[in-house]
């Protein structure tokens, strides 16, 4: 793989996470099972912790529905429950993954991504302070991304039965008209784009739960795409497929592509892209980061003939400046994905038997 050195963060978004989200003062410390009762303790945890933090015109209604006023097109929809342990991560947190990777399913239709629903289980006895972190962190990724949160839900379990705190999120876009993408639209020729380096966040939730260190933190790249999926849609009209390979990471990403469209996907082994403490964690661990899963990146395929169009769009993006062109999509060996380490040795990348890293989003 290419080891890349380590650089300056870039960044063009608002810096949400050093402004102040002060804890609103509460009757308690903890999650108490009364507050999923639908009593005081149910309005209080909605409107003093939960409402301000995505107040929208649709969300301060508290129906139980939000009705949105959407633009014509087709309706791009998508659901996700995020279990990650631990809740906390250097990069980011459980919240701030709900609300991305949300974002990111819907994108990668291609779609410009409206609104999102959130869901919350509770652990009786989670701490209030660090629901309130998470919600803060999920406010700061929702502003981000643009995206607004209009409805949503709150259950309270018992203690062992949640983990602290489970998060579901699910979001609409909309499609504009002349986006047709599918992974069964891939053909020889086609050239595969990596909007990154690979690996930062199963790296980062490893490194936390097996207290391993190094000089410089691995952090996760969690991040919402979409921003990148509209320059890509706008530079490329050819685009075949977009995909954000989290778990499983990109072997079982392109494994996918390669099935669904009986074609070859022979990748550079030499552009591999992994930042150096990323490396050394996977070297430790004795895991491939070719398996190991993303939270900021993005797979596109595009034909030859656009491939740079392609790349300059994601390089000219804050999150896409160590893309690369990672691979190639053949005739031989349908189905079937290969690697070229560049010293002749071609072997099969393929699809993982099992999960390598359990509860990582």
């Amino acid at each position: 793989p290419q080891v890349l050195a380590e650089g300056p963060a870039v960044s063009d978004r608002p810096d949400f996470a050093n402004m102040s989200c002060p804890m609103p003062l509460m009757d308690h410390e903890t999650v108490q099972l009364a507050h999923g009762a639908g009593g005081r303790l149910s309005a209080d945890l909605i409107d003093k912790l939960i409402v301000p933090r995505f107040t929208s015109p649709e969300l301060d209604l508290l129906e139980d529905q939000a009705v949105l006023d959407l633009p014509a097109g087709r309706i791009a929809f998508s659901t996700d429950t995020f279990v990650v342990s631990p809740l906390f991560f250097p990069g980011g947190d459980i919240g701030d993954l709900a609300i991305n990777g949300t974002v990111n399913d819907v994108a990668m239709s291609g779609a410009v991504v409206h609104a999102l629903s959130v869901g919350f289980v509770l652990e009786e006895g989670f701490s209030l302070e660090d629901f309130h972190r998470i919600l803060c962190s999920m406010e700061a990724a929702a502003k981000a991304a643009g995206v607004r949160v209009v409805t949503g839900d709150t259950k309270v379990v018992g203690r062992g039965n949640a983990d602290g705190v489970f998060i579901n999120t699910s979001g609409i876009g909309i499609i504009p008209g002349g986006v047709e993408l599918s992974a069964a639209s891939l053909a020889a020729g086609d050239v595969v784009l990596l909007s990154g380096t690979l690996a930062d966040h199963g790296m980062a939730v490893m490194t936390v739960r097996e207290g391993l260190s190094f000089q410089s933190s691995v952090r996760s790249d969690t991040a919402a795409l979409n921003g990148m999926v509209r320059d890509l849609v706008a530079a490329c009209p050819g685009l075949k497929t977009l995909r954000d390979p989290t778990r499983g990471g990109v072997a079982t990403t392109l494994n996918e592509f390669a099935a669904a469209s009986q074609v070859g996907i022979k990748l550079d082994g030499a552009k591999v892209p992994v930042k150096p403490d990323v490396a050394g964690a996977c070297e430790i661990l004795g895991i491939d980061p070719l398996y190991v899963a993303n939270e900021g990146k993005l797979i596109a395929v595009v034909p030859e003939v656009e491939a740079e169009a392609a790349l300059a769009a994601m390089k000219a993006h804050p999150l896409g400046a160590d893309a690369v062109l990672l691979g190639r999509v053949v005739a031989d060996h349908p189905g079937t994905v290969t690697l070229d380490p560049g010293f002749g040795a071609e072997r099969i990348v393929d699809m993982p038997v099992g999960e390598q890293l359990p509860r990582i989003c």
